[in-house]
């Protein structure tokens, strides 16, 4: 009780002190400024006493002039406040829409709903761009699944193969091993066959390579004068053993003097796998043309072979990694599925292109190098 009685008290006092303050102080320093800005002393006739006396009256201009420079004050600081409230709510619905975009982006690409029971209808252009994003995303994740997959089996493939080739070698080694008084020519049919399999075996084992270099390996252009009409020549005859076992031919039609600036490896290594890959799906007994031309924006190397028509459904996708026109020939003469896909990194960074054709049992690649690169 007595505690109560002490805060009202102290409440009473603190009220009263207040009040003489404003009273006092406050209101005298208020009515002095007053007294100074709006109030005019002048002199009027008492209608009494009919003297002169002075009175304090009320400049009527000044506080006019005062009044119009506070109403313009007002306005102004209302103005400001408007403005940088209206600010501060623009930034906090964009905000808000921010977070409510991304909440629903993340919805959205996360989960298996469809684009319109994410997005509302004034989000429709939003909901357009999302969608297009998310389905490229998923093309681009199925094809890495897709390659990964592809690289994953024929790694698979190889290293089984591995195992044929190596358990013959080491077979007929055995067998030489074990009997060193074989006859010579019972000896010479197995070091034949175990050569034969040496070899297959490290044609599987440069597969692998291949497939290491591919993926690791950044192509780097190591650039200088070559005579294009010489390389081709070079690389047909090379060829002559491989096509001598099914009876093909190369015949080769080349302007002379053509010369390129470019990696001189590189490009022989693009030749080289278009050519094998002509050979591989070639009739046997058939020709396989060649032809080199300069035009005035380009060189144009066309390889045209005789065999099985290549359908367009694969035409499409013939430069991608790992891919195999014929999976039978896995086990045989196919490679890693390479070739053709270095062929074309190798000449797009040459700035050229590198195209596929096939009609009626003809097929044609055809290695096209800019103006820029023709000496």
């Amino acid at each position: 009780m007595i505690r109560l009685l002490l805060v009202l008290l102290a409440g009473y006092i603190s009220c009263r002190l207040l009040y003489i303050f404003f009273d006092t102080v406050v209101n005298g320093f208020f009515m002095d400024w007053f007294d100074g800005m709006f109030l005019i002393t002048k002199s009027v006739i008492d209608p009494y006493t009919m003297e002169e006396v002075y009175v304090r009256d009320l400049n009527i201009y000044a506080f006019k002039h005062f009044l119009f420079w506070a109403l313009l004050l007002f306005v102004c600081l209302w103005l400001v406040i408007v403005f940088f409230v209206s600010r501060y709510k623009a930034d906090r619905q964009v905000k808000a829409a921010v977070t409510d975009i991304g909440d629903r982006i993340q919805r959205y690409m996360s989960g298996e709903m469809d684009v319109s029971d994410v997005f509302p209808a004034e989000y429709s252009e939003v909901s357009v761009r999302i969608g297009e994003i998310k389905s490229r995303m998923q093309r681009n994740e199925q094809a890495l699944k897709d390659e990964a997959q592809r690289k994953n089996d024929l790694i698979t493939y190889l290293a089984h193969d591995l195992k044929t080739p190596l358990t013959s070698v080491i077979g007929y080694l055995s067998l030489l091993d074990e009997a060193p008084d074989m006859p010579a020519e019972q000896k010479a049919k197995y070091v034949h066959i175990t050569l034969e399999k040496a070899l297959r075996l490290e044609k599987l084992i440069n597969e692998f390579f291949e497939i290491t270099r591919y993926n690791l390996q950044q192509m780097v252009l190591e650039e200088e004068r070559i005579d294009l009409s010489y390389m081709l020549v070079q690389m047909t005859d090379e060829f002559y053993p491989l096509l001598a076992a099914n009876d093909n031919r190369i015949e080769l039609h080349a302007d002379e003097g053509i010369s390129i600036q470019g990696d001189s490896e590189k490009l022989a290594r693009v030749f080289n796998n278009v050519l094998k890959n002509a050979i591989a799906y070639s009739y046997p007994g058939t020709e396989i043309n060649v032809t080199a031309q300069k035009t005035e924006t380009q060189v144009i190397i066309a390889i045209r072979n005789h065999g099985k028509t290549i359908p367009a459904h694969k035409l499409e996708t013939i430069f991608e990694k790992f891919f195999r026109l014929d999976e039978a020939r896995r086990s045989n003469t196919g490679g890693a599925g390479l070739g053709l896909a270095i062929a074309k990194e190798i000449v797009e960074l040459h700035g050229g292109s590198i195209t596929a054709e096939s009609d009626r049992e003809v097929t044609t690649f055809r290695v096209s190098l800019p103006c820029g690169n023709i000496l």
